[in-house]
This record gives C-alpha cells, sequence and structure tokens, in this order.
C-alpha cells in the first residue's frame, strides 16, 4: 500500500504509524491487539488491517501472502456473467466442475448459493474456502481463499493455478 494512500486514508505516513506502532510495543503483540490499537486511534476498520498488515511486513513479522501464525494462503476472484445459482454450480455439482477443474474434490461443507468449504486432492492440507455473491440477475462473482499452504512461493503458484482454472470455468460458462 503507498504511503499517499495510506495517508490520504488514516492522516498519517507509514513512517508515523511505525513510530506510534513501536512506541505501542506493537511487534511484541499479536495480530488482533495491534489492529484493535489501531483502530482505537480512529483508523476505519479496512483500513486498521491494511495498516497492521504493512506494519507487521515492515518489522518483518510477515511476509507477503503470510499470515500472522507462519502459515500462506493466496486469494483469488472472478465475476461472471451468470446468475449466482449457476456459477455456484460450476463448483458443487461433480460432473461439471470437472470439466473445468480436473483435481479431485472433497467438499466439506455448501451453504448454497453462499458459501462452499472444500479440500483437493493434495496431500499437503491445504484448504479452499470459497464466497458467492449474486450482483444481479446474470452477473455474479466467487472469491477463494486457498490457506494452510506451506511457503510463499507454494501461495504464488496456487494463486496462478486458480487464474487458470477460473480461465477454463469461464470459457465453460461462455464468457
Amino acid at each position: 500500500m503507498s504511503d499517499a494512500a495510506v495517508k490520504k486514508a488514516t492522516g498519517r505516513h507509514w513512517i508515523d504509524w511505525v513510530k506510534i506502532l513501536d512506541a505501542a510495543k506493537a511487534a511484541e503483540k499479536p495480530h488482533r491487539e495491534i489492529a484493535k490499537y489501531v483502530s482505537s486511534v480512529g483508523t476505519p476498520d479496512w483500513w486498521s488491517q491494511m495498516v497492521t498488515v504493512g506494519y507487521e511486513r515492515i518489522r518483518g513479522l510477515r511476509d507477503r501472502r503470510q499470515r500472522r501464525d507462519g502459515g500462506y494462503e493466496a486469494n483469488k476472484n472472478r465475476t461472471c456473467q451468470v446468475p449466482g445459482e449457476k456459477l455456484f454450480d460450476a463448483f458443487a455439482k461433480p460432473r461439471v466442475r470437472a470439466r473445468w477443474l480436473p483435481e479431485k474434490i472433497n467438499v466439506r461443507a455448501a451453504d448454497p448459493h453462499r458459501s462452499m468449504r472444500m479440500r483437493m486432492n493434495m496431500r499437503d492440507g491445504t484448504l479452499v474456502h470459497l464466497g458467492f455473491t449474486s450482483t444481479g440477475d446474470s452477473k455474479s462473482a466467487v472469491a477463494i481463499r486457498h490457506s494452510k499452504l506451506a511457503d510463499r512461493s507454494a501461495a504464488e503458484n496456487i494463486k496462478a493455478r486458480w487464474a487458470d482454472r477460473f480461465d477454463a470455468l469461464s470459457d465453460l460458462l461462455g464468457q
């Protein structure tokens, strides 16, 4: 996040945030406590998270795509010109899913047209969380968070893999 964007949204430059958070000994605190502190000084919720993550990166407490607990994750989303039900079904129905996502999938939980949790046929124990939103009669979106990845390289590879699979999904849906 650029210094100018942080200044515009929070009223402080990165250097100011680092000084404030260092004075509060934030580097010794868990992510949630840092974010709560940042919020307590009048920062909007979304920006509280951005400042916290930025500070943690500046101080070497986390890497890009890394969670504070040490695990890595990759996020990807796609908007499609199809109704939400059709997009959800492309993930939920095994025969449809196999046409664009060849990996074996174990759906662990699903809330139709809203969310899904699944494991892919990987021996690494990674999890995939999906959120679905309808933005009209013929437009919907899916957001994926693929978590418990081993390292930054794995996160970047998975992100690229999801981009490729989303292209295949778009082709299947006639996008």
